[in-house]
């Protein structure tokens, strides 16, 4: 693969963070002398769609909450490197890291694997959605690694819509429709509906997802899959809401009026996400099933 190599870094002036950025240049600083590797860097506050036009690998440093800040911005075909600027250590209280795929203590071998093309290439699903306005502009929201929120800009008011997918035609009043991938379940789906003990087929979880109406009333909660599913087929609600949203990853906001029309499914762009020491799956074995 070509060597050129973007480094977008969380910019919070914490030292742990200042330190975890030294140990990475300094790595990257010896593969430009040994090797002519070309590198960029760029703090995540001003990175920009642009900035990922050339480069063959994005290196995110910080935590989950910053690769999916600037993932939306990546396309399927650039690999991505996640390096946890603060590894959870004991009661400390850095980062889990889910989709950090490397560290601070593993990077100087880690980069050289992926240069080498040695890494494991862990290609990854997306939530979108296509947005058709009541006068037939269309318009995409961003991807989504995690999970994709569509539900009223207001949320004291309830979210009014009508939800459609397979045999399911339904009129609802919810809190909002929460999608998830399967890897993005943790991130926040398990803390809206209980679906502890559940598992899922190995041969699905790159064409499914994960559905919640939130907030549903008991008694609407029906077993056919309006309330809670686990989705193969793209998802269609039909607003009947003054203004909305669609939320992709708690970041960017794409909004909508009455009467517009979403679809939603796992036809985004895909993430290929770089691991050293195992699969990304391999992670979360005890949610999967032969």
């Amino acid at each position: 693969m070509s060597e050129d190599v973007l480094v977008v870094y969380k910019k919070n002036f914490e030292d742990v963070h200042d330190k975890a950025l030294d140990q990475v240049r300094t790595a990257l600083d010896a593969l430009v002398e040994e090797r002519g590797v070309n590198v960029g860097y760029t703090a995540r506050e001003t990175v920009r769609r642009a900035d990922f036009t050339d480069p063959d690998l994005v290196i995110v440093l910080g935590g989950d909450g910053t690769l999916t800040s600037i993932a939306h911005s990546v396309d399927d075909q650039t690999l991505v490197m996640g390096v946890n600027s603060h590894p959870r250590s004991g009661g400390d209280e850095g980062s889990y890291g889910f989709y950090m795929g490397s560290d601070p203590a593993h990077f100087a071998d880690d980069i050289r694997a992926a240069l080498d093309g040695e890494a494991i290439v862990n290609v990854l699903p997306r939530l979108q959605a296509e947005i058709v306005t009541t006068s037939g502009n269309r318009t995409r929201c961003d991807p989504a690694l995690n999970d994709l929120l569509v539900a009223n800009t207001h949320q004291y008011q309830p979210s009014k819509y009508r939800l459609q997918r397979g045999p399911i035609d339904v009129a609802q009043h919810s809190s909002g429709c929460l999608f998830s991938t399967f890897l993005g379940q943790g991130a926040w789906f398990r803390h809206v509906t209980d679906i502890e003990g559940t598992t899922f087929h190995a041969g699905e979880i790159d064409d499914h997802y994960l559905f919640v109406a939130r907030e549903l009333p008991r008694t609407n909660r029906s077993e056919d899959g309006s309330y809670w599913d686990w989705a193969g087929e793209p998802t269609v609600i039909t607003s009947d809401m003054h203004r909305g949203y669609v939320v992709s990853d708690g970041w960017d906001e794409t909004h909508f009026t009455r009467g517009a029309t979403l679809t939603v499914g796992l036809d985004g762009p895909t993430l290929r996400l770089l691991t050293f020491r195992g699969t990304i799956l391999d992670r979360v074995a005890h949610w999967v099933r032969p």
